[in-house]
């Protein structure tokens, strides 16, 4: 397996948890602006604690981004590597022939 092959695995296995699919899909939605792990926790009702552990492993595979804003932390979702993912899934479709799968990339 090469390095790419390990790091998309990485973020699929990442999103696999129901609870971080359920975050890493509501800091698309919240797109640029993102979200703090207590909005988070209170949109998913998912407990503060099981929230920050969700965000970690979120961060260590580069789906999400973290900044401090004050006190408070702000996760956003990366979009380029959400783009990075999907097009590592759909770059050899249909063995290179036209196919009805289209991937826009989304540029929020």
């Amino acid at each position: 397996m090469d390095d790419e092959d390990a790091r998309m695995a990485r973020a699929l296995g990442a999103l696999s948890q129901v609870h971080r699919l359920k975050a890493f899909r509501a800091l698309v939605v919240a797109g640029p602006v993102g979200m703090t792990p207590g909005a988070l926790s209170e949109r998913l009702g998912i407990s503060p604690a099981s929230m920050s552990f969700h965000l970690k492993e979120l961060l260590f595979v580069g789906l999400v981004s973290q900044v401090r804003d004050g006190r408070h932390l702000i996760y956003r979702a990366s979009f380029e590597r959400m783009n990075a993912l999907l097009h590592f899934l759909t770059s050899n479709c249909c063995e290179g022939q036209p196919c009805e799968v289209d991937t826009p990339a989304c540029h929020c």
